[in-house]
């Protein structure tokens, strides 16, 4: 097993995210190969990762998966890396309701990977102490090996480190002062995508030398050697290969994927082919299935509008019967309408007899398990697969085909609309948690190339 760490922090906006590309960059400037993952379904941080190290990044989620499958997708993930990096999400010990479940936490035991905790160190001084003791206690083994202080100036850090060390025994491994120029922005969804930034690479750079200045990178190398090597599984093989072609949409739209989700259908035997939206006027040719994933389509409701070529290909598409998977986003683009952060309508592909339109506020947010009401195409009847929701949009018929209930929780709700070619609705899910969902898609885009030939051609 590759060395490991996992950064995590006491609350969300400590800036975990800051300090796990600044180390990214860092190694790879010293000529190392690390790698990145994400804890929890959180899709933004991970597009960071790969603009940082020109590779993809993976999720690991305790609520999706079983511990089994998330040691196998970090031993997966973890493969030729030097070191990987996990990054936490929310406070270390935030998980489901008021509970540890599913948290960054629950990932560092499950996979026994040393923390270090980033505590943001501005307005206070012994109090710092007092929560990284607080953090280190509450359970036990905390797995928090380490402190990082963020946006400290540098002449507090030495009697602040020197304080948080003697209070609690840990070692304060460096800080990060505040770097206004690198900062980076928020929309409603979190935040922007890593391809919006045009300065991205320069920002990441000053980052990498600022760690390379002021973090003790050898020691993080260290402690990420002393994590042990891990019992894994090996995932059952698959049978027999799909030979299909699926067309994923990719683009400042529709960005929101799983990559270690993805390659699950790479590795059943599809080949899959990227296209936009956006900027496309057609469907790639002899495609025998279709992704449209989540994102932003709200912000491009007008020139997703506007590309009527594409749109009228993909109603044709899937009106004729190509399976497809339309999460969230791609929910969104397959209605009637879609209705911009002004209340604008613009037309979409019109394949949902439908109207998307913004709520200002999160809508159905968080886990879900999925009860599937009846045979489709990626389900059986009672069915139940984890997902979630997280979504400021709504749709005048988010769909009756799943019964959605909340982890920990009586509330539950109808969600999806789900036929024998298609799945389409808010919530998002993950193939590792449920492969065979995974082979019933290909299947069915096996049995459309033998019905329709080689496949929807422009």
């Amino acid at each position: 097993m590759t060395p490991r760490l996992m950064f995590c922090a006491p609350a969300s906006g400590s800036g975990k995210t800051t300090v796990t590309c600044a180390v990214l960059r860092a190694l790879l400037r010293r000529g190392l190969m690390p790698m990145a993952c994400k804890s929890g379904p959180d899709y933004i941080d991970p597009m960071f990762h790969s603009q940082v190290l020109g590779t993809r990044s993976c999720n690991l989620d305790m609520f999706f998966f079983s511990r089994a499958t998330t040691r196998n997708l970090l031993e997966e993930c973890s493969r030729q890396a030097d070191v990987t990096i996990l990054e936490g999400a929310m406070g270390y010990y935030d998980g489901i309701a008021m509970s540890v479940d599913a948290s960054a936490y629950a990932l560092a035991e499950a996979t026994e990977t040393p923390a270090v905790l980033v505590v943001d160190g501005r307005g206070r001084a012994i109090s710092a102490a007092a929560e990284v003791q607080g953090f280190q206690s509450f359970r036990q083994p905390s797995r928090i090996a380490g402190v990082i202080l963020n946006r400290v100036s540098p002449m507090l850090y030495p009697r602040l480190a020197e304080t948080i060390s003697r209070e609690t025994g840990l070692p304060v491994m460096g800080y990060l002062p505040v770097m206004e120029d690198c900062s980076i922005e928020s929309r409603h969804l979190g935040l922007v995508t890593a391809a919006e930034i045009s300065d991205l690479q320069q920002k990441l750079d000053r980052l990498a030398e600022q760690a390379e200045k002021t973090l003790d990178l050898d020691g993080l190398l260290a402690l990420a050697q002393q994590a042990p090597e891990l019992e894994t599984k090996l995932p059952t093989k698959v049978s027999e290969a799909k030979k299909v072609r699926i067309a994923v949409a990719r683009d400042k739209a529709f960005c929101f994927y799983y990559e270690a989700s993805l390659q699950i259908l790479r590795d059943m035997g599809a080949e899959l082919v990227d296209f936009s939206p956006l900027t496309d006027s057609a469907l790639p040719e002899n495609v025998h299935g279709l992704y449209l994933g989540g994102g932003y389509p709200e912000l491009y409701a007008r020139q997703l509008a506007e590309n009527e070529a594409m749109r009228c290909s993909i109603y044709r598409a899937v009106s004729e019967g190509l399976p497809t998977i339309a999460e969230c986003g791609g929910f969104m683009y397959l209605h009637k309408t879609l209705r911009d952060g002004d209340g604008m309508p613009w037309p979409m592909v019109g394949v949902l007899d439908a109207d998307a339109f913004p709520t200002g506020k999160l809508s159905r947010f968080g886990y879900v398990t999925l009860t599937a009401e009846t045979d489709s195409l990626l389900f059986h009847a009672g069915d139940t697969m984890p997902a979630h929701e997280f979504h400021y949009w709504d749709s005048t018929e988010p769909g009756q085909s799943f019964t959605a209930r909340k982890p920990q929780s009586a509330r539950h709700w109808k969600a999806g609309i789900a036929t024998e070619s298609l799945y389409a609705g808010f919530p998002h899910f993950h193939f590792a948690s449920k492969p065979e969902a995974a082979g019933r898609f290909l299947e069915k885009a096996m049995l459309f190339k033998e019905k329709d030939g080689e496949g929807v051609e422009k």
